[in-house]
């Protein structure tokens, strides 16, 4: 823990980690400058967009624990806490932020051996969990009328929401430029503890935060990026109150509603560095998957096909290291705002001098 408050502090990385640690030390009283290699606007092209842009914004504990572990799930319940109350701190809004509603896992018959065992691992791993319960036909389309009635069974996952991803971003933006503070884009740095050097030279702070994610693999040789995948379409034929997942033996394909009668589909999880644009094969699976969720979402338009890297550590698990003069924070893989309240509540509890951080066994790395 630091002992002393610093005066200032300089974040390199403007993702969902920066902008949110920026946001919230900037509300204590530190004088914060965010440097962003990138545009600091959600409009900047693909190929340099943050993971944070790309993701469907699923805060979903339950899913994630059946591939990670109790840790994770716990992590999670946490952020289903933590986003109302950030997002209450934000201007008023037309459009929601935050969707607390569950989500749905379903599976076509000749794959409900999937369902069944996405169930027991589920089980396994939160052996007394009650957060989630079997559907049968005739509940999956009480939930979800406009999914096609040939799913016999479903799982319910109540405590699971989704966040409005692009929207927070933008609006989170638009604050922290309000707040006057030194907002640094198209400015790449290298960090060192109480430095940041940019093409024009070294500047000093009492601290520095790194939050670049893939920006800095050459400090952390562990890290390395994991391609996702990711279709936008647009139909006013189909509604969903909440993401679907569709088990399938080779995918897990999500379908998560976004306001405007949109919906990302995504399920490719590619251990690969590779930028560039979707495959056909990724598109032709997305697509068909989605219409066999719904023979409604033909007439869909495609609005956005997008690909992204997911920064990640061989235990797909963020890492915390504190030094003096330095914090790297790093490493959220595909659990971006399902694990970004924790590790950004670590952190401030950290610079801040708050009582033991929360989740410190579980992050924290040195």
């Amino acid at each position: 823990m630091i002992n002393q408050h610093p005066q200032t502090i300089a974040i390199a990385g403007a993702g969902l980690l920066g902008r949110l640690l920026a946001w919230q030390l900037q509300k204590a009283g530190i004088q914060v400058t965010l440097f962003e290699a990138g545009s600091f606007t959600p409009d900047t092209p693909q190929s340099n967009r943050a993971a944070a842009f790309t993701a469907a914004g699923m805060v979903a504990p339950l899913s994630e624990a059946v591939v990670s572990d109790a840790d994770v799930y716990r992590m999670g319940i946490y952020a289903l806490q933590q986003w109302p109350a950030w997002l209450a701190q934000l201007p008023a809004t037309d459009t929601p932020l935050f969707f607390n509603n569950g989500s749905l896992v379903v599976a076509h018959q000749q794959d409900t051996s999937e369902l069944d065992q996405f169930a027991r691992e589920l089980g396994f791993v939160l052996p007394n969990c009650t957060g989630y319960q079997q559907l049968n036909q005739q509940e999956i389309h009480q939930l979800e009328p406009d999914l096609h009635s040939h799913f016999h069974r479903g799982l319910f996952l109540a405590d699971e929401g989704h966040v409005n991803n692009r929207e927070f971003l933008r609006l989170l933006g638009d604050e922290i430029i309000a707040t006057g503070m030194n907002v640094r884009a198209h400015t790449p740095v290298d960090v060192f503890p109480g430095k940041i050097l940019t093409e024009s030279g070294a500047e000093h702070f009492d601290l520095v935060i790194d939050c670049r994610g893939l920006g800095a693999k050459k400090q952390l040789r562990n890290l390395r990026g994991v391609r996702g995948e990711t279709l936008h379409v647009e139909t006013k034929e189909i509604q969903l109150q909440r993401p679907v997942r569709l088990m399938h033996p080779r995918y897990q394909l999500y379908v998560v509603p976004k306001p405007n009668h949109r919906f990302i589909i995504g399920a490719t999880q590619i251990e690969s560095e590779d930028r560039s644009p979707v495959t056909i094969q990724s598109s032709l699976e997305l697509s068909s998957a989605l219409y066999t969720l719904s023979p409604a979402f033909a007439e869909a338009r495609i609005i956005e096909m997008d690909t992204n890297l997911r920064p990640a550590f061989m235990d797909n698990l963020p890492k915390v290291a504190v030094q003096d003069g330095l914090i790297t924070v790093n490493g959220l893989f595909r659990h971006g705002y399902l694990l970004a309240p924790a590790v950004v509540e670590n952190v401030l509890a950290h610079i801040l001098n708050k009582p033991e951080p929360i989740f410190s066994a579980q992050l924290n790395s040195h």
